[in-house]
């Protein structure tokens, strides 16, 4: 059975005013209007909704229980409105972002701190993980933003926000001659430290290196990039590491850079959206304060 919701709400103000008149006057419609949509929906849903007398209308039975769920309906209508212009003013709801922890830490971390003081009535909620799976997420809906490296997908929106570099390092004291620039072949041929493989900065860096018909086999594999640093510090091997992720660990002398003949192409952390979906105010918000440093 499908009722307009319009009819509702003429039936609403007429049950609450008692009066079609007075309903009219509300409602900003004719006093014929009123008595046709009230007949509409007597007829649609088969039932006397109204009892008249020359004082006006009263609910029947039948009407009176169906005013307690019109009533109720109609109100969290209201409400639903009333929540998405407050969302929509940057009042109140959730912005949520997928990010992996460098990222966050490296990167978002003062738009994380602007965009709280300036929106506090949004809530912020950070999804960890690598580019893939916030990409991922991104398509499904569960993030409104995804920070990814250098996605290749015709559906995403994207803008560049800062470039990376694959660089090799060791600790300061490890068994090898800094100042000698190392071939492809040698470079493989190190104990090397590496991200685990679904890390999309792993697997560019092999396709590079398999490019030269290089194959690169770790001795030691890991999720967690700081892991990489302390365990190349200690001497364990080398480590393939993103240039801007550890410039600190760099500056502090706790690594070394390794010298290469070749350079791995530069990628990029890249802000991403869904191009059919159009981004909510608080995305949309967030979005235009990273842009505006680009």
């Amino acid at each position: 059975m499908a009722v307009k919701l319009e009819l509702y709400r003429v039936f609403k103000e007429v049950a609450e005013t008692g009066n079609i008149s007075a309903a009219a006057k509300n409602l900003y419609i004719s006093q014929s209007a009123v008595s046709q949509s009230i007949k509409q929906l007597e007829t649609a849903l088969q039932a006397r909704l109204f009892a008249r007398s020359p004082r006006g209308v009263t609910l029947t039975g039948e009407g009176q229980m169906l005013y307690q769920y019109v009533r109720n309906a109609l109100g969290l209508l209201a409400t639903g409105e009333d929540k998405l212009s407050q969302a929509q003013q940057l009042l109140l709801g959730t912005l949520t972002i997928g990010a992996s922890d460098t990222v966050t830490g490296q990167f978002l971390t003062p738009y994380l701190d602007e965009f709280h003081h300036q929106h506090p009535g949004i809530r912020l909620k950070i999804v960890s993980g690598r580019s893939a799976k916030v990409v991922s997420m991104l398509r499904s809906g569960a993030v409104d933003i995804a920070f990814a490296s250098s996605p290749k997908d015709s559906t995403l929106e994207t803008w560049p926000c800062f470039a990376t570099h694959s660089v090799f390092v060791a600790g300061k004291n490890y068994h090898c001659d800094f100042d000698k620039i190392y071939t492809r072949q040698e470079m493989a041929e190190f104990p090397l430290i590496l991200l685990e493989r679904k890390a999309s900065s792993r697997v560019f860096l092999e396709q590079e290196f398999l490019k030269a018909g290089v194959t690169l086999t770790p001795e030691i594999e890991l999720s967690s990039r700081q892991l990489l640093v302390t365990l190349a510090g200690i001497g364990l091997g080398v480590a393939g590491v993103t240039l801007e992720f550890v410039r600190k660990d760099l500056e502090s002398g706790d690594i070394r850079l390794l010298k290469t003949d070749f350079t791995i192409p530069e990628r990029s952390v890249d802000m991403c959206t869904l191009k059919e979906v159009p981004p909510t105010a608080a995305a949309t918000a967030f979005m235009e304060m990273v842009r505006r440093d680009m």
